[in-house]
């Protein structure tokens, strides 16, 4: 049996992107990826809550004091929790804060990142109501790996999304939620194929028969 892929996750809110991940491992869509455990910067996160039910190890680990980014003494309890369960992919799933230096040097190239919009389109918060607000007629989703950046690093997978002419803030983040469930699983599929390769600030997906001369 193929070595599956260890993934853990950070998440600071619903966690719905977490369950999309946990049903396509269970639907065997995902049939090379196991989440190693879930990490939240937030004790209340329904996201600790749907990884206990599946019955994967979930931490809420405190972030320190600031209120974007993980005090780095912190941040050191996170990597280490991470590398305790042997996790080679970081995937973020609405983790709300900027992941520094060390973090990123602890996972060169492997954390990844799913936006609601299309990058680089509409950074940052709120990107459906900037959308919206902008008055463009195609948002999206994007999954791209993590830079020092905010929402900046290499681009793995994006699809359009209509904007339609009755659209709010709420039906269009709904239906782009869904095109976030779809794609950020397709690009850890792809991850753990070994056939997401980073050139430059392009992410070239190779074939399987390109993946096989490596």
């Amino acid at each position: 049996m193929a070595k599956k892929l260890i993934i853990g996750v950070l998440a600071s809110g619903r966690g719905t992107n977490l369950q999309a991940i946990i049903d396509n491992i269970k639907s065997g869509k995902l049939p090379n990826v196991e989440i190693g455990c879930v990490i939240s910067d937030n004790p209340d996160a329904k996201a600790l809550e749907r990884a206990r039910r599946a019955g994967i190890p979930a931490y809420y680990i405190y972030p320190g004091k600031k209120r974007t980014v993980l005090d780095p003494e912190q941040e050191e309890k996170y990597i280490e929790t991470l590398k305790k369960h042997g996790v080679e992919l970081v995937c973020l799933a609405g983790f709300m804060r900027i992941l520094k230096k060390k973090f990123l040097d602890a996972f060169p190239n492997r954390i990844m990142n799913i936006h609601p919009a299309l990058l680089p389109a509409f950074p940052g918060l709120n990107a459906q109501k900037q959308a919206l607000e902008y008055g463009v007629k195609v948002s999206g989703a994007t999954v791209h790996f993590v830079d020092e950046g905010i929402d900046t690093g290499p681009i793995i997978l994006q699809e359009a999304v209509k904007v339609e002419e009755d659209d709010t803030v709420e039906t269009l983040a709904d239906r782009i939620l869904k095109v976030e469930h779809k794609i950020y699983s397709e690009a850890i599929r792809l991850f753990a194929e070994g056939r997401l390769k980073i050139e430059g600030r392009r992410v070239r997906i190779l074939s399987g028969d390109e993946v096989d001369k490596t």
